[in-house]
């Protein structure tokens, strides 16, 4: 007997579609024997039992009153006769099924006929075929919005007049169908407004549920509600005690998706127990496994509908027990990004000599774990505007001051850096407020917002003067140096550095004297001081190399490369690129590979090499795009294919 299933969650159109699939498939002549249709409403208070069901479904067949047989046992062996003796074949709906046992007694008793069931539940314990059903795309949506407008008023121009906003609206009612019907009936009945006006509304209550079933416009064609909060509170109300935990705490987690690892810190249970827990919650359509799953259980991440992680995160709200039970929860996973964070940043700043980081073998599985959880641990920081978490969110922006830059997030890194600021802030931390600062100031510098960072950049700088932290001083008199030199400034840039250099050598950090030597460097290049650069950066590139720290070692062969360039020591510039690039190889570090290649193409140019500019144009291209810098990657495919473009030695970059 073929039987199949269209699962979902609440609204996403199971109904819709089997009610629509049942007519294309009798105007095609599939079933002459017609279609039996019954609503068990499975998630109503009172669902529909099977004894009930058949009474309908032999009314349908046309047995009723004295025909009726006395017993329940008789009249599912008259509706199964029935069914056997019928030669047309038919379809039998069972929508709205929350228990296979709603629905196996009324299971025809012969394979002729076809069995199609609608659930919110994958019921996988039996031999149906699924048809999981999820929101729709985008485009969908939007679609599914204005054919609803124009086929009640082909002249309502508002979807055509407002793509933004209609667009927004989607988004909002996060492409579920029945929000988006709820949605198109409002705007119906408010056709004297935009669209704007409702996306405006849904926003500034920060619930659609609240808007869309304050002014849903009745039932639809079934005869149901149009609403969602119900449907959304039903399949709540329905999960064991447990599970209906998880999902609350789940609905608080930070950023669109978790890794299970997490949910487990935010649930304070074991992974195998959770993961089970998670599975189950999938099967009602609850949350939805992210990726192929081809690795280990512990790797795999979760998904919450928007709707859904808004209505969980009202039912903390309402109540003082759960919101005490969801601030803990939030204060277990801000210590897991923490431990972890802080693990990966170590792998990250590891050099020979210091203590092997935990968890993280090498920087690819610390790059791996930070990339997996960014959202997650940048929408935490949001947090910080809460008195209770100030502290753990101050900690974790410390965490990524590596990574972030690394992969060159700087909106990211900006943002983190503004939620630490203001987490200091609250908490009357003024030196954790220049220390966010000083990381924001790095932030805005890589956005070629330099203005913006000398001025924090100061203002921490003398916080930390003040408060006599002469190695805090000394980072951010160096990355004031930075932002003084790419702003032009270099005569201030070099006393900058200068101040940095001392303060590190006070302190004996020799690796971040030799970052301030390096950055000095480049601050004397453009002051006009060559030798004195070139100077600068092979002491930079000795310390780095004395420490270590290879990576910083290669960005000062780089640079030393440019200041020969621009004292016409072509052939000494192009060992050093060849150094940086050696170097620069075991970090898969792109876009600096890349910045050398482009010096070295250009070098190539200079002196009249063609071949081989392209060459180091076309290997740019590719490190750039490795990198994520498509306007990059395209600048030097662009130079690769072009004509040779005119002798400049001293284009360089650092």
């Amino acid at each position: 007997m073929l039987i199949f299933a269209v699962t979902g969650m609440g609204g996403v159109g199971k109904t819709a579609l089997a009610v629509e699939a049942a007519h294309r498939a009798l105007a095609r002549g599939w079933f002459p024997g017609g279609t039996l249709f019954v609503d068990l409403r499975g998630y109503d208070e009172t669902p529909v039992t099977a004894d009930q069901a058949v009474l309908a479904l032999l009314d349908a067949l046309g047995v009723r009153d004295g025909e009726l047989p006395p017993t329940t046992d008789r009249q599912y062996d008259a509706y199964r006769a029935l069914l056997v003796e019928r030669r047309d074949r038919m379809l039998l709906i069972l929508d709205n099924a929350s228990d296979p046992s709603q629905y196996l007694p009324l299971l025809p008793g012969t394979d002729h006929h076809r069995v199609l069931i609608t659930s919110r539940d994958r019921h996988d314990a039996l031999p149906v075929r699924l048809v999981d059903l999820e929101t729709l795309a985008p485009d969908d949506a939007v679609a599914l919005v204005t054919r609803a407008l124009h086929d009640t008023d082909e002249r309502d121009e508002r979807p055509a007049r407002e793509p933004a906003s209609l667009s927004e609206l989607a988004h909002l009612c996060g492409c579920l169908p029945l929000a988006l019907q709820i949605a198109a009936g409002m705007l119906r009945r408010r056709r004297h407004r935009d669209i704007a006006s409702l996306v405006a509304e849904i926003q500034e209550a920060g619930d659609a549920t609240t808007v869309l079933d304050r002014g849903s416009p009745g039932t639809d064609l079934y005869g149901r509600s149009l609403v969602l909060r119900p449907v959304l509170d039903t399949s709540y109300r329905r999960l064991p005690p447990e599970q209906a935990r998880l999902l609350r705490l789940l609905c608080l987690a930070p950023g669109p998706e978790t890794g299970t690892e997490a949910i487990g810190a935010l649930a304070d249970l074991a992974t195998e127990s959770v993961l089970s827990s998670l599975e189950d919650l999938a099967a009602r359509h609850l949350v939805t496994p992210v990726g192929s799953g081809n690795g280990p259980a512990s790797a795999m991440r979760w998904r919450l509908h928007d709707l859904v992680r808004v209505f969980g995160a009202s039912v903390v709200a309402g109540d003082a027990e759960l919101r005490e039970e969801g601030d803990a929860a939030r204060e277990r996973v801000l210590e897991f990004y923490l431990r972890w964070t802080d693990a990966a940043d170590d792998r990250l700043r590891w050099l020979p000599g210091l203590a092997e980081p935990e968890r993280f073998g090498d920087r690819e599985h610390a790059l791996a774990w930070l990339d997996g959880e960014r959202a997650g641990l940048v929408a935490a920081m949001g947090w910080g505007r809460e008195e209770r978490f100030t502290d753990a969110v101050m900690r974790l922006a410390s965490c990524l001051g590596e990574y972030l830059p690394w992969r060159r997030y700087f909106d990211d890194w900006i943002a983190v850096s503004e939620a630490a600021q203001e987490a200091a802030q609250l908490a009357g931390n003024r030196l954790g407020m220049a220390v966010a600062r000083n990381n924001l100031g790095l932030a805005l510098r890589e956005t070629g917002r330099h203005g913006e960072a000398i001025e924090v950049l100061t203002k921490a700088r003398k916080v930390f003067q003040d408060a006599g932290e002469q190695h805090l001083e000394g980072m951010a008199w160096n990355n004031l140096g930075s932002a003084l030199q790419q702003a032009g400034q270099s005569a201030e840039a070099v006393e900058a550095h200068s101040q940095a250099r001392r303060l590190f050598r006070a302190v004996g950090d020799r690796h971040l004297e030799a970052t301030a030597w390096n950055n000095l460097g480049l601050a004397l290049r453009d002051a006009g001081r060559r030798e004195e650069a070139i100077d600068a950066h092979g002491r930079a590139q000795r310390m780095f190399h004395a420490v270590g720290d290879h990576h910083g070692e290669a960005t000062a062969w780089n640079n030393l490369g440019n200041a020969l360039n621009r004292a016409d020591r072509t052939k000494e510039a192009t060992e050093a690129y060849a150094r940086s690039l050696k170097l620069r190889q075991p970090f898969a570090d792109w876009y600096g590979a890349g910045q050398t290649l482009r010096n070295l193409a250009r070098t190539h140019e200079a002196v009249g090499r063609p071949a081989e500019a392209r060459e180091a144009w076309s290997r740019a291209a590719d490190a750039f795009t490795r990198a994520n810098a498509p306007a990059e990657a395209a600048a030097s495919r662009t130079r690769a294919t072009a004509r040779p473009a005119p002798p400049n030695p001293h284009s360089q970059e650092h």
